[in-house]
Order: structure tokens, then C-alpha cells, then sequence
């Protein structure tokens, strides 16, 4: 295993992850917000990463607030 090839194809893939969810939570609260049902305080969000190849199913939980503090 090339230890620089798997840490950049990693860090693309980990930077696809982040910008594209990221994209797409602000288009929800957006369309959210204008429909009137966007829950203020927080909102529970849960992502699974799964890898099948390796058995790999990884379970992140929190929180986005829609006010107040982050």
C-alpha cells in the first residue's frame, strides 16, 4: 500500500464529503426555513459510513443549532 496515494485519495474523498453535505444541510434548512417548518434550536443529524469491502459501518451523531450559541 502507498501510504501518500491512500492519504490524499482519502483527504479528496473526506473534502467531497464535507463540501457536498454541507451543500445540501444548507439547501434543506433554506427550503425549510421558507416553507415555515424549520424547527428552531437544534436538529438532530446522524451520518453512517459504511465501506463494505472492509465490514466498515461507522455511525457519527450531533447536533446543527438553528440559534443561538454553536
Amino acid at each position: 500500500m502507498d501510504d501518500e496515494t491512500f492519504n490524499l485519495s482519502m483527504r479528496k474523498f473526506l473534502k467531497k464529503v464535507g463540501v457536498t453535505s454541507q451543500q445540501k444541510i444548507e439547501e434543506a434548512v433554506r427550503a425549510a426555513h421558507a416553507e415555515g417548518r424549520l424547527a428552531e434550536g437544534a436538529l438532530p443529524v446522524k451520518v453512517t459510513l459504511e465501506i463494505a469491502p472492509l465490514g466498515l459501518s461507522h455511525v457519527v451523531e450531533g447536533e446543527i443549532r438553528t440559534e443561538g450559541e454553536a
